[in-house]
Formats: C-alpha cells, structure tokens, sequence
C-alpha cells in the first residue's frame, strides 16, 4: 500500500518536472494542438446542439395540442417547452462532455501525444526508433483503441455503480463513496492512455501492456488524477488537451524510473497471464 500511494505522489510531483522539461527544451509549440483542437470542438460542438435543438423543438412543437393551441396562454406555453428543451439539451451535453470529453481529446489528438512521448524519451534518455509510416499507423490505431477500451471499461463502472445504488444499504455505501470510485477509476483509465505510448514503443502486445500497468497502478492513478481532476472544473474540457501534453511528458519521466535504459518491458509469464 505505501509503495501505492509512493508512485501515486511521485507521478503528480513529476508534473512539475514535465512542465519544466517542455520549456527547457522548446516543446511549448505541441501546446498549440489543443489550441487548434478546442477551436475546432467548440464550432463542431455547438452546431451538433443547436441542430440537435432545432429539430428536436420542431418534432415537438409538431404535436397537435401545441402547433393548433390558440387559446389564450398558448404562446406561451410554446416558449416554456421551447426553454425547457434548450435547458435539457444543454445539460444533457455537458455531462456527456465533461465524462467522454477527456477520451475525446485524447482520442483526436492521439497522433500528437504519440509524437511528443517518443520525441521526449529521446531526448531524456537518448533511445531512437527508426521511422516507420506502417508502424506510426498501427501505433495510432492502438492507441485510439485503448482510448475506446478505457472509456467503455469507465462507463460500465458508471453503469455498476447506478446498478448497484438500489440494492439497500451496499446501495447507499456505494452512493457516498460513488464519486471517490469515479475519479480513481477515471486517473487510472487516463494514465493508462498516457503511459502506454511509452510501452507500446517496446512492440508489446496489449497483455503485456496491462500486466505492466497492473503492476504500477500508482502511477497511472498519480498520472491521470490531474488530467480527471481538470475535467472536474469549469470550462475543464477546453483545458484538457494542454493538460494531456504535460500527463504525455510527466508519464515518460514517471516510467523512466521502472524500465532501463534502453526501454525494456518484461512480458508476463505463462502462469501470471492465466491467473
């Protein structure tokens, strides 16, 4: 347990090493990605919702009872329903975005995180690896799958915690600890996302990957907490991609500290694989 919460400290402490290290050695122009990237979700974002919006107040307002009510009060009961679904709408976007808004970005700006952690690594411990565009594109693939892999994982959390909250008194356990069982599970899924660019480079399967990360959740959890914990402010969404260049930097200097030099990952035997 205190080596848990040991790897959970150091992996946040290295986020001020990480920042340091983006500016110290000129990689402060990868912050201008999620610049380009929140740009583009804020437009993409908000003709989906007033499109959204739009047809829905027109499928409703269709109805009989509203589209022929001429009695006095009518007009506005149109503009009460009309409020009421733009409120709804609204809210329902926020809370899809604020849960898979963090897996989206990390999903869109994949290529660019993949870059920086390699190009980190080389400049922290030297190791080079031959560019290859086949291989860069399997990269790219692996890691938006872990992405959607993590996501789904965290939703059926969500979707075992909602279950659960009905059974008496385990429900009501589980409803007060239920944002705490969240935001855990959420940093770990992120620094998965994170620390795999690393792991991935040794051309390991997806296993080996989450046998090695079994074995450190600490700082995956130490590493993703930041990134979960900026989704959780306002306007968190718009921050996170900046935050996913200094987690991509931070996870590097974080699993320097596990592997040698150069990067090897030792893959589960047998017996560990079947238990």
């Amino acid at each position: 347990m205190n080596g848990l919460f040991t790897e959970i400290r150091k992996s946040i402490n290295d986020y001020g090493t990480a920042t340091n290290f983006i500016f110290k050695n000129k990689l402060a122009w990868f912050f201008l990605f999620p610049l380009l990237l929140n740009i583009l979700l804020f437009f993409a974002g908000m003709l989906a919702v007033d499109s959204l919006l739009e047809n829905l107040q027109e499928s409703v307002l269709s109805i009989n009872f509203l589209q022929n009510a001429d009695f006095f009060g009518a007009s506005i009961i149109r503009w009460i329903v009309n409020g009421f679904l733009w409120i709804v709408i609204k809210i329902l976007f926020f809370f899809v975005f604020s849960y898979f808004g963090g897996y989206i970005t990390l999903a869109i700006i994949s290529p660019v995180l993949a870059f920086l952690s390699e190009k980190t690594e080389k400049i922290l411990l030297g190791n080079t690896y031959q560019f290859d565009v086949q291989q860069l594109m399997r990269d790219i693939v692996r890691a938006i799958l872990i992405v959607i892999r993590n996501g789904f994982l965290g939703l059926l959390i969500v979707i075992g915690i909602f279950i659960l909250s009905f059974v008496p008194v385990i429900g009501w356990l589980i409803a007060i600890s239920a944002p705490f069982i969240l935001f855990i599970s959420s940093a770990y899924f992120y620094g998965f996302s994170f620390v795999d660019y690393v792991i991935e480079r040794q051309r390991v399967d997806l296993k080996t990957s989450v046998s090695f990360m079994k074995n450190h959740k600490g700082t995956l959890i130490g590493n993703g907490s930041v990134f979960a914990l900026v989704l959780l402010i306002p306007l968190g969404n718009f921050l996170a991609g900046f935050i996913a260049i200094i987690s991509t930097v931070a996870a590097v200097i974080s699993v320097q500290d596990f592997i040698s030099n150069p990067l090897k990952i030792e893959k589960p035997s047998q017996t560990s694989i079947e238990k």
